[in-house]
């Protein structure tokens, strides 16, 4: 296999075509390589407090909300499914990490808050973390950072 790996990874080139045989497959099979990578680097930093890159996910969202998000509006964010979502809730409630709550308008409607912990943890851990992040991400310049954000924003906002 590490002959096909050196194939694989030999970035040299603009086109790889043991990538696939265009360019939107080569990026599509970067990309989800890339965030296998990215994901297991962070499960494994996270373990120590019992989360996974998905709960973060999740709770980072809750955080971020202008009003308490409900299970669906996760689940579009995640680009995940409902019952996947409701999978990751329902751990982070068991775990303390979140508070699900009957919508006050509309029974029907669940919302999710962050559990009381959650806050405090976050600002203790995300410094390490994000450097953590930085230095994964390190080969690319700051504006090379920015370029591919804003490029991958648009096919997200596309898809989505």
């Amino acid at each position: 296999v590490p002959g096909m790996l050196g194939n694989i990874l030999d970035m040299s080139q603009d086109f790889n075509p043991a990538l696939g045989s265009t360019p939107s497959i080569q990026l599509f099979r970067i990309i989800t390589t890339l965030a296998s990578h990215l994901r297991t680097r962070m499960d494994q930093r996270l373990a120590d407090i019992g989360l996974t890159t998905q709960q973060a996910a999740v709770l980072s969202i809750v955080e971020a909300a202008d009003e308490p998000p409900t299970l669906g509006q996760v689940a579009t964010l995640l680009g995940s499914t409902h019952q996947n979502s409701r999978q990751i809730v329902n751990a982070l409630e068991r775990k303390g990490f979140l508070e699900v709550t009957v919508d006050a308008v509309d029974r029907r409607v669940r919302r999710l808050h962050l559990g009381p912990d959650v806050k405090t943890l976050f600002a203790q851990r995300n410094p390490s973390d994000h450097r953590e992040v930085g230095q994964w991400l390190a080969v690319l310049s700051e504006d090379e950072q920015r370029q591919a954000v804003g490029l991958l924003h648009r096919v997200l906002a596309d898809l989505t």
